[in-house]
């Protein structure tokens, strides 16, 4: 176990400390500047808001789109995650619990997604979604950002259904339970933590991607939120107040989820790195 001097300690936890600074400055300003006004802005940047007022908030959820944005967002991501949970765990499970030919070459294939990104693959996407008259549409980013994130997936929950003893799945098949009733009743129970990990590891990707929007999405009311954010940036650049106050709002919904599912997600990670 690799032991710290004392001045090896307190070069750590300076290093740390002017990381966290780093950090914790700009959220500070972005979290307390959304609350104050234009004026305010420019004479008490540093400065806590004298009031906190909502106006900000109502009038970036309306006037910068960021209302549309969340909502697109927030139907594009749910629907991925679901799909995404789906069919890794279907997948996953097959490969693992199953004998059947080509059973390798399907995990070792599906692994591919992880060496090489889909950005490389954009223009066949592209094409590939236009000839089936999916640009410019929801479906078409969630069945992108389903693709995307199945590897990943699969790759974790596989790890922790091996986990799960052969015996439990072989004593529900003599009891005359189907594959189904194997996964839900056997299988599903306990990786519940896995899944946790795949659901808020996949919807933060989904919430935080820019670059699918922007390629595919050129109809602002079917924008994401970080689309919305990016056409407000563009066209009200000088309006700094209602510009933190959508940064703000953009990032408010990732940092709830992980305050909420930070211990179902820390015990997943232990468990997987246990396994």
């Amino acid at each position: 176990m690799l032991t710290l001097t004392k001045y090896g300690k307190i070069l750590v936890y300076t290093l740390l400390a002017i990381y966290a600074t780093l950090v914790l400055v700009p959220f500070f300003m972005m979290v307390s500047n959304s609350f104050k006004s234009m004026r305010d802005i420019y004479l008490k940047p540093f400065s806590l808001p004298s009031e906190l007022s909502l106006k900000n908030i109502i009038d970036a959820w309306n006037q910068a789109g960021i209302g549309r944005g969340y909502l697109n967002s927030l139907m594009i991501a749910g629907s991925a995650v679901v799909g995404i949970v789906i069919i890794a765990s279907f997948f996953a499970f097959a490969i693992s619990k199953y004998e059947f030919r080509g059973r390798r070459f399907l995990f070792i294939y599906s692994m591919l997604g992880l060496a090489f990104p889909a950005r490389l693959a954009i223009i066949p996407i592209y094409l590939l979604l236009r000839n089936v008259n999916l640009t410019n549409s929801r479906l078409g980013l969630i069945i992108i950002y389903i693709a995307v994130n199945i590897p990943f997936s699969v790759f974790l929950l596989k790890n922790f259904i091996d986990g799960v003893p052969n015996e439990l799945s072989e004593a529900a098949r003599i009891d005359g339970a189907n594959p189904l009733q194997i996964y839900r009743h056997v299988v599903l129970p306990l990786i519940k933590p896995a899944i946790s990990i795949v659901s808020i590891v996949s919807f933060v990707n989904v919430w935080n991607d820019f670059f699918f929007p922007l390629i595919f999405i050129n109809d602002r009311s079917k924008a994401t939120i970080t689309l919305a954010v990016s056409i407000f940036f563009g066209e009200y650049a000088n309006r700094w107040n209602l510009l933190f106050t959508s940064l703000t709002l953009a990032i408010a919904p990732t940092i709830i989820l992980f305050l909420i599912f930070s211990r179902q997600f820390i015990a997943g990670m232990t468990q997987g790195a246990i396994k």
